[in-house]
């Protein structure tokens, strides 16, 4: 089946689509099922550039400001307002597959700083907004030639990674890419539940050293890291799935016992599954 990108692109090649308060909005009838809280399938940038809002992501809300941005990842779970009156905005969603067909990689995607939100510089948002503008122009036609896009998809990036490492000196530093590969190994293993040992092995660190860096970053022991990681996949699961069955779900994240699954959830939620689904 596909996304709702792909039935909806504003480019022949590219699953693409920009939205302005004026420009590129799709009809309530088609985005009924995917709003207002829906699990992402793609990419998506908001860029406000008057006003304020408020948007949720994973069940935490941000306000969103003039010269922030909110970046919402794929299969994060994506609560939008009811309403847009009362702010200027750019809003870009793409898919992986655009994503690969640029020249470079973009480490704020990982989201290692954990910072869903970013704030630009006067003189960073006016080049955000310009090249915003510039992709609109381009998104206006089906037919525009699909390297001129990632030209400037790479250029917006570019200049959203900057602005995200900006509070990191050295954005670049060994302990910083260990700590996004650390980051990559949890999300691609994350129900296999590997060790503390083996995720040093793999990527060439003693526990304490890894220790060490994943404290730096998130402010938590690898082994918390894991743990808050598997909880937010299981309460993503419950938004979608609230009639499932805890012990399928505990299986399914890589549980072998379905009660210390469920003491686990409460450990680290201060609620039971049950009274979760209750306040969902």
């Amino acid at each position: 089946m596909n996304s709702i990108l792909h039935q909806h692109t504003q480019n022949n090649k590219l699953p693409i689509r920009i939205i302005s308060p004026t420009f590129g909005s799709l009809p309530p009838e088609i985005l009924g099922p995917h709003s207002p809280a829906h699990r992402k399938t793609h990419y998506l940038f908001l860029f406000v550039l008057e006003g304020t809002t408020r948007h949720g992501v994973d069940l935490q809300h941000f306000d969103i400001q003039a010269n922030e941005l909110l970046f919402v990842l794929p299969h994060q779970i994506h609560h939008v307002p009811d309403s847009k009156k009362g702010i200027n905005f750019f809003k870009l969603g793409f898919e992986e597959s655009s994503l690969s067909l640029l020249p470079r990689q973009y480490p704020f995607l990982i989201n290692p700083l954990n910072n869903q939100k970013i704030y630009f510089t006067p003189p960073a948002a006016a080049r955000l907004k310009s090249i915003f503008e510039m992709l609109l122009g381009l998104l206006s036609t089906m037919d525009t030639d699909p390297d001129l896009i990632l030209a400037h998809l790479n250029s917006l990036l570019t200049e959203i990674n900057s602005a995200y490492f900006a509070v990191d000196k050295q954005p670049a530093d060994d302990k910083l890419a260990k700590y996004i590969n650390f980051k990559l190994l949890i999300e691609n293993n994350l129900t296999d539940h590997p060790s503390i040992i083996e995720i040093a092995e793999e990527l060439a660190l003693n526990t304490n050293s890894l220790y060490s860096i994943v404290k730096q970053y998130s402010g938590l022991s690898p082994k918390e890291f894991i743990t808050n990681r598997l909880i937010l996949e299981a309460k993503r699961r419950l938004f979608y799935a609230r009639n499932s069955s805890i012990k399928e779900l505990a299986y399914d994240l890589g549980f072998n016992d379905p009660e210390y699954f469920s003491r686990l959830f409460k450990k680290v939620t201060g609620q039971t599954i049950a009274m979760f689904i209750q306040d969902l």
